[in-house]
């Protein structure tokens, strides 16, 4: 059946005899009049950027982890070489057949301390263990004080040994900290240094995670278990992880390549989309060793998101091409006929998403911000590799004769359809560009979002679950973290508060006072465990220069009975200069609400009792730490979503120059960004690093749909066509691919959900609900806004002119 053209349609060229090839922009000539010069370019760069992406590393940094700039993070920064604390192992080492009061325990407990001693980026001087010589026992004997290290020289392992050890660890004020009250384990506390060794050589995440894990397999039997909780161990298991990551990478790539080449029944077609959005992911992992960048846990779902994108506008390539190409339109015509209708969106929607990667930037942690820049490179290369490089190849491929001829069977049925009766799926999606149906759906989208708004004002900051929010519950990190908080008061979760005060003047009545004032208040939260400094040191001291008498239990007022304290007291409750008190907080969790409240009863407490000469500091320990970044992922989440949305507002505008366009663009996104933070809600997710940049790729990413619609539907409309006839053309044209590939990438990501890393089953489930929702935004909200906001919504297609309807696409003018 041969194609008859109308006023609407571009011509049919069979063969280029009768194409004028310095038609179309400037930019279209100087593509396709030199399509070999921009493969070659393309296989030049392929090539380079290929080569340095097998210098590509996977790594951590805790300081990229944490907001540098927040005023808690800089005072950590200022006082970290006199805290020790901040990233931190703990390894528990437990006797399941016995106690701690047992030869061969100790020893394989010694063999462990000395091996982690000896790993690189250990702060060896901060290290504790009941092996450590700075771990002592304090006593009240009738000679007056005495003390020494918990394990002395003279230990043999002989019962008398045993007998004056266990005297040791009951004087040591260590148990329920460095030992357990069941006495059935003990912790090696492990500080570590950014730099490994102090050496300014990055800390190896992977190779610690790992070395740890031969120590645990050499010494773990059925009498020894060791348990190993902090940051770094969360980051090797997140790098160890990542073998599993790529698998599910490569089944959604899979996925979507079997569905694509099933919807085109093209190979050639099918391969050239899956290939240059690959050459895109291949560009990007190049680009990074290039730059000086790496890709960590939190970026490594970036070059999928790239490969999902390039599948999205790829589709809506080649799907243009082969309705041209199946009209009997010349390949390279068709080609350039594509470029022209859908280059401006194409451009338009890569902007937009990667705009939605920009504005992350604002956030003051560097892991997010290091993302950022990597998925706007990756846009980048997309820009090149499907709106540029992939016409051009099909240009010179085309499409298979059996997929050419199917496009032409579905535009004759869709046509034959139009005068009798529309596809089933196309009748349905066209009855909201009616009134009763468009008020119907807007009335539900409004409850939807009324109900959507009310929960996600419960939406959380920060981790709503113990242990390692990345990782499942039942993964062994988080066995070893509950195994931790059952068995020590002294949590692994620390907020450390700091008093600062002149130089020499720590250790002053008054200033004790102060700081024993805030323990007392802060062991009044719910979720504090336990606390010490200074003060409580010094009360415990007291008793002992008094002979044991509790009557003596508090600060003593005279400052000749405080310095001798001073001079017995452990090295971590004040610094050498003495202008430095710190407060040790032992939290129940570190959940947000529990952060929370400790912040605000500190903040609290300074606005009450700083002065000139002394201030209460927050934060140093890992939930310090993490509650600072809690603070500025809040502050964040609203400001990233203000800016992300103007950025898409003024694309889309600039795109459309219509209001209305605009409107029927972003009100669905705005639905879906608010139904995506009730589901989090419901899956109980906080908003936190992991999770934050997912609400702004989702509005990035889901403005395509929206953009490719929009594009044809106002095309027909600003020539007087109907709501209904524009709608339905635009279904015809892009319409397909909208719904080819949100089914297709909600489905592939879906698949994430099994994945054993907890954070990206999260991504995986959240990217889906918003592919899926923001193509049914597009394919529903957006006619039913437009019969409301354009005139011409309102003028149904007249009977007669049923059958006069073509499957036909905008010209370049109309884009």
């Amino acid at each position: 059946m041969s194609h008859v053209p109308t006023r609407d349609t571009p011509p049919v060229i069979r063969d280029l005899t009768g194409f004028d090839r310095q038609s179309g922009s400037l930019i279209e000539r100087l593509l396709f009049n030199h399509r070999a010069a921009v493969i070659v370019f393309c296989l030049l760069v392929t090539a380079v950027l290929g080569f340095q992406a097998t210098r590509l590393t996977l790594g951590a940094s805790f300081e990229k982890m944490i907001p540098a700039k927040h005023p808690y993070i800089a005072n950590y920064l200022a006082h970290k070489a006199d805290l020790g604390q901040g990233n931190v192992l703990r390894i528990a080492v437990e006797n399941t057949r016995g106690t701690i009061y047992d030869a061969n325990y100790l020893e394989t407990l010694r063999k462990i301390n000395d091996e982690v001693f000896l790993l690189p980026g250990v702060d060896r001087p901060f290290m504790k263990s009941l092996w450590a010589p700075a771990v002592r026992w304090l006593g009240v004997t009738e000679d007056g004080l005495d003390g020494g290290p918990v394990i002395d020289d003279s230990y043999d392992g002989s019962p008398q040994a045993m007998r004056k050890l266990r005297a040791n660890v009951e004087r040591s004020g260590e148990i329920g900290s460095l030992v357990s009250p069941n006495f059935r384990s003990s912790i090696v506390l492990v500080p570590l240094m950014e730099g490994a060794d102090g050496a300014g050589q990055r800390l190896d995440y992977r190779q610690l995670s790992d070395r740890i894990e031969q120590i645990r397999a050499r010494y773990e039997s059925d009498s020894i278990r060791i348990h190993v909780t902090g940051f770094a161990k969360i980051v090797g298991d997140l790098i160890s992880g990542l073998r599993q990551v790529l698998l599910f990478f490569a089944v959604a790539i899979a996925f979507c390549t079997a569905v694509l080449l099933w919807y085109t029944r093209c190979w050639r077609s099918t391969l050239l989309v899956v290939s240059c959005s690959l050459v895109a992911v291949i560009w990007l992992l190049g680009v990074l060793p290039t730059i000086g960048f790496e890709l960590d846990p939190y970026s490594i779902l970036v070059p999928f998101l790239v490969f999902a994108i390039g599948m999205s506008h790829g589709a809506q390539k080649m799907n243009g091409i082969m309705q041209d190409i199946g009209r009997g339109t010349h390949r390279l015509v068709a080609a350039r006929y594509t470029f022209r209708r859908l280059i401006l969106a194409g451009l338009t929607a890569l902007l937009a998403d990667a705009v939605g990667f920009a504005v992350l930037m604002v956030i003051d942690i560097r892991v997010i911000q290091d993302l950022a820049i990597t998925a706007s490179i990756g846009m980048a290369a997309l820009i090149f590799t499907n709106l540029i490089l992939l016409p051009i190849l099909l240009s010179y491929t085309g499409v298979s004769a059996a997929a050419a001829q199917r496009s032409l069977r579905a535009e004759t049925d869709s046509t034959q359809a139009a005068a009798h009766r529309k596809h089933a799926l196309w009748a349905f999606l066209d009855r909201f560009t009616q009134r009763r149906w468009a008020g119907t759906a807007l009335l539900v989208a409004l409850m939807l979002g009324s109900i959507g708004f009310a929960a996600s004002l419960r939406l959380k900051i920060g981790d709503l679950d113990p242990g390692a929010a990345e990782l499942r519950q039942d993964s062994r990190y988080n066995r070893d973290n509950a195994f931790m908080t059952q068995n020590y008061a002294a949590s692994s979760d620390i907020f450390i508060a700091m008093l600062k005060t002149p130089p020499g003047e720590c250790a002053s009545y008054a200033n004790l006072i102060k700081v024993d004032a805030l323990a007392w208040e802060l062991q009044q939260l719910p979720g504090v465990e336990s606390t010490n400094s200074l003060a409580a040191v010094a009360k415990k001291i007291a008793v002992g220069m008094n002979e044991g008498s509790m009557l003596w239990y508090e600060i003593p007022r005279s400052q000749s009975m405080i310095n001798p304290i001073v001079t017995r007291a452990p090295r971590e409750v004040f610094n050498q200069r003495c202008d430095l008190l710190s407060v040790y907080i032992y939290l129940k969790d570190h959940k947000a609400d529990t952060l929370s409240a400790v912040v605000a009863a500190v903040e609290d407490f300074a606005r009450r009792n700083d002065s000139k000469d002394v201030k209460i500091l927050q934060a140093a320990g890992n939930s310090g730490i993490e509650a600072a970044t809690n603070i500025v992922v809040k502050t964040a989440n609203t400001q990233m979503l203000l800016l992300v949305y103007a950025a898409v507002i003024l694309l889309a505008f600039i795109t459309f120059r219509s209001w209305r366009g605009v409107v029927c663009a972003v009100l669905p996104l705005m639905l879906t960004s608010v139904l995506c933070e009730a589901l989090m809600v419901a899956l109980g997710i906080g908003v936190k690093v992991a999770t934050l940049p997912v609400i702004a790729l989702g509005v990035g990413i889901g403005v395509d749909y929206a953009l490719y619609m929009l594009t044809v539907m106002l095309s027909f409309l600003r020539k007087g066509e109907s709501l209904s006839r524009a709608y339905y053309q635009a279904l015809l044209f892009t319409g397909r691919v909208v719904v080819l590939t949100g089914v297709t990438l909600g489905l592939a990501v879906a698949t994430w959900g099994f994945s054993p890393i907890k954070f990206q089953a999260d991504m995986g489930i959240l990217l889906a609900f918003m592919f899926l929702w923001n193509m049914l935004g597009a394919l529903i909200l957006l006619p039913a806004l437009s019969h409301f906001l354009f005139p011409q919504g309102e003028r149904p297609v007249p009977e007669q002119d049923a059958a006069s309807l073509q499957p036909v696409e905008p010209t370049s003018s109309a884009s």
